[in-house]
Parts: structure tokens; C-alpha cells; sequence
């Protein structure tokens, strides 16, 4: 499996905004934005002002993307936006859509995890059923009526400690949590306001438009 050199605080720093890497630290005082700022890391961060070309803000917005669904390949991120391109609709709307219905963002945004990269995780080592049965691909597809289910070992293990059991989560529009069961069931297809993310894909497009 792939790995970084860089840790995931770096990376949102380098980004410059939260990429929600590391679970519950992201949301405390902790978090390295919250304290110092989005200051770019190394011992000239605070002097980095030179003004990037076009091409350099489409790749960092390209780069930011793919590090906010958890650190996709170069190779998996041009697939989406190939296959985004022959669905019908708008491309931007239809790239976010293909990355919010990955198996390991969906069991994310649906409080089974602390993070993409911990829900990448349970996903890699079987420890998510899809419709009742183990499937450890993360980059599954999600489709209407499946239903994701948490290994009872994890919930008996760290069931208190996920997203699912605070009094506040909501999950999106999109997918049903049963808080009791520790499962989640999609309603329809995800409608993502890149807003929220701080995604722009515009220039995601422009990036791949060259």
C-alpha cells in the first residue's frame, strides 16, 4: 500500500485549509491551523509570498482534492475525472459525486469513522460489510439501498470513541445512520457543495483541460 513521507498535518498546512486527516484532532485546539495559522511548513513558511502561476493554483487545488478523500493516486484521481466526463451533467458536479460514493468516503461521512484514512483502513482489513457481506475494496462504488455495517469487534472495541456516537453528528442527506446498529444505508445519490470542502473544481477542470 502506498504511504506518505509527509504527515497529515503538513499536508493541510502545505494546502493551506483543514483536510479533516486526523479525526477528532482536526476539530480541537490542537490542530496545528488552529494554533499557528495556515503557515506553510519549513523554516520559510512564514516568508513563502511569491505569486503562483495559473498552472501552479490548478494543481494545488488538483493536489488539495485528492488529499482531502484521503490521498488518492495521480492514476485514480484522472480515472474520476475521465469517467466524470462521459456521465451526463456537469463534469465538477459529477467528479465530486464519484469521490463522495467511494466505499471508504461514505463509511466516513456516515460516522463509522474517524477519518477517510481510518475508514480506509477498516475497509482494507475487512472489518466493513457492504449489504451484509465483507468487501475491502475503497474505492467500491456506493449504490442506492446499500447498506454499510461495522465489524461487531470494532464496535464492542471502539464503538464509544467514532463519529456516530456523539450527540451532535449528522450525516448527510444522502445516508441513514442507525446509531444502535452501528450501520448506515444509502438514500440517493450524493449532491456535494464543493463549498464546504473548500474544493474548487473549477480549476480541477481547468487542470485537466491543458
Amino acid at each position: 500500500m502506498r504511504t506518505t513521507l509527509d504527515t497529515k498535518c503538513r499536508l493541510c498546512r502545505t494546502e493551506g485549509t483543514k483536510l479533516f486527516l486526523k479525526g477528532a484532532r482536526c476539530f480541537s485546539s490542537k490542530c496545528p491551523i488552529e494554533k499557528k495559522g495556515a503557515v506553510r511548513p519549513g523554516m520559510h513558511g512564514l516568508k513563502r509570498t511569491k505569486k503562483l502561476s495559473d498552472y501552479a493554483i490548478q494543481l494545488r487545488a488538483k493536489q488539495q482534492a485528492k488529499r482531502y478523500y484521503g490521498g488518492l493516486l495521480e492514476t485514480q484521481f484522472r480515472n474520476y475525472y475521465d469517467k466524470a466526463k462521459l456521465m451526463k451533467g456537469l463534469v465538477g458536479q459529477n467528479l465530486l459525486s464519484l469521490l463522495e460514493r467511494r466505499l471508504d468516503n461514505a463509511v466516513f461521512m456516515a460516522g463509522l469513522a474517524l477519518s477517510r484514512s481510518h475508514a480506509r483502513s477498516l475497509v482494507s482489513h475487512k472489518k466493513i460489510l457492504v449489504n451484509g457481506k465483507v468487501l475491502n475494496i475503497p474505492s467500491y462504488s456506493v449504490k442506492i439501498d446499500d447498506v454499510l455495517t461495522l465489524s461487531p469487534k470494532i464496535i464492542e472495541k471502539s464503538g464509544d470513541l467514532l463519529k456516530l456516537s456523539d450527540k451532535d453528528f449528522k450525516s448527510p442527506e444522502w445516508i441513514e445512520v442507525n446509531k444502535t446498529k452501528y450501520s448506515a444505508k444509502i438514500n440517493s445519490l450524493p449532491v456535494v457543495d464543493a463549498s464546504i470542502s473548500g474544493i474548487n473544481i473549477n480549476l480541477i477542470i481547468e487542470y485537466y483541460s491543458r
